[in-house]
């Protein structure tokens, strides 16, 4: 039994987009270099470079680095960041937001929001903006870590956009009812932050600053996957990891609820099951297309959760992939 009710809605899901055009077919991502995937861990879902130091976050709760076990946060971290301290912030979706030091001794800085009283449950992703701010996304406040299927399924909108203050200690919901809250990236100017919706295919704005702040504007709709992590590469290109290609099942009954929900019923194996494909966008503040880059073989490096870029370098994490990856820049 699921420890909640489950009830999908019906909701009407966008015609894929053709995989032509911008979004053309290619072989991209099938040279990229894997790395530590035989360390004993598995599902690097995020990574981030310090100082020539690389950090891995995996399944396990561990982070690893490149010179040895980091922290073990005892949940599973998952997006990670640097602050301006050198503290590694970490959002993970057991434990919440989390700060560790380099001399490895964490502090929880958020568990719920403030201003709502809601717990987090399961804390995704996240940027840190230039004043310090910690904006990141909790993925859904009814169905936790390795529910996301569920949660697919039921296509109900359970996700949130906040942000901590380390001035005041206090997490703020600023945005909620979002289908699935996953990648946030903060511009380099700090004017707003873009975020992705998961299940609807979406990337949004939330504006920090200027006339517009405090709005919401959507700058890229129907996408041809599922969109994960967002990141900046603070020179107006944001990478956007995308898990895999849409599914037809879960497009093809978006009117049809009791479909999905005795599909939930059935084993794991019987499920529909994503695509091994590696997908990854690279776009522009207004959303616009700025890379492609794609590879759909059996061989896939795949699921691509997060994608950073280091110098000339594109890195990526994956879910449950037992390494990291990484290839040049097109």
């Amino acid at each position: 039994m699921w420890p909640v009710p489950i009830n999908p809605v019906s909701w009407e899901s966008p015609h894929p987009p053709s995989m032509s055009g911008i979004y053309a077919k290619n072989e991209y991502l099938k040279n990229i270099e894997i790395f530590w995937d035989d360390d004993g861990h598995y599902g690097p879902e995020d990574i981030v470079i310090r100082d020539g130091v690389l950090y891995v976050g995996y399944h396990d709760g561990v982070i690893m680095s490149s010179l040895g076990e980091f922290y073990n946060t005892r949940g599973r971290p998952l997006g990670m960041v640097f602050d301006a301290n050198n503290n590694l912030i970490v959002a993970d979706a057991i434990q919440g937001l989390i700060s560790i030091n380099q001399e490895g001794v964490a502090t929880i800085l958020s568990t719920k929001s403030d201003s709502d009283g809601n717990p987090l449950r399961f804390a995704d992703d996240l940027d840190i903006a230039t004043d310090g701010k910690i904006y990141f996304s909790d993925a859904s406040d009814k169905f936790g870590y390795g529910e996301d299927r569920i949660e697919a399924m039921e296509h109900t909108p359970n996700g949130r956009l906040l942000v901590y203050d380390p001035k005041t200690g206090l997490t703020t919901t600023l945005l909620d009812g979002l289908y699935f809250a996953n990648g946030v990236a903060v511009s380099p100017d700090d004017s707003f932050v873009l975020f992705n919706e998961t299940f609807m295919y979406r990337i949004k704005k939330y504006w920090l600053k200027g006339e517009k702040a405090g709005t919401v504007e959507t700058v890229i709709e129907n996408l041809p996957g599922f969109p994960d992590n967002i990141s900046s590469n603070g020179k107006g290109v944001y990478w956007v990891a995308l898990f895999t290609v849409r599914n037809n099942f879960i497009d093809q009954t978006a009117d049809k609820p009791f479909l999905r929900k005795l599909a939930l019923r059935l084993p794991n194996f019987l499920q529909p099951q994503p695509e091994p494909y590696a997908f990854a966008l690279g776009v522009d503040k207004d959303g616009n297309i700025l890379h492609n880059l794609q590879y759909g073989g059996s061989d896939a490096y795949s699921p691509i959760t997060s994608v950073k870029q280091y110098g000339n370098e594109l890195y990526f994490g994956s879910l449950s992939h037992n390494g990291w990856g990484k290839i040049e820049l097109p």
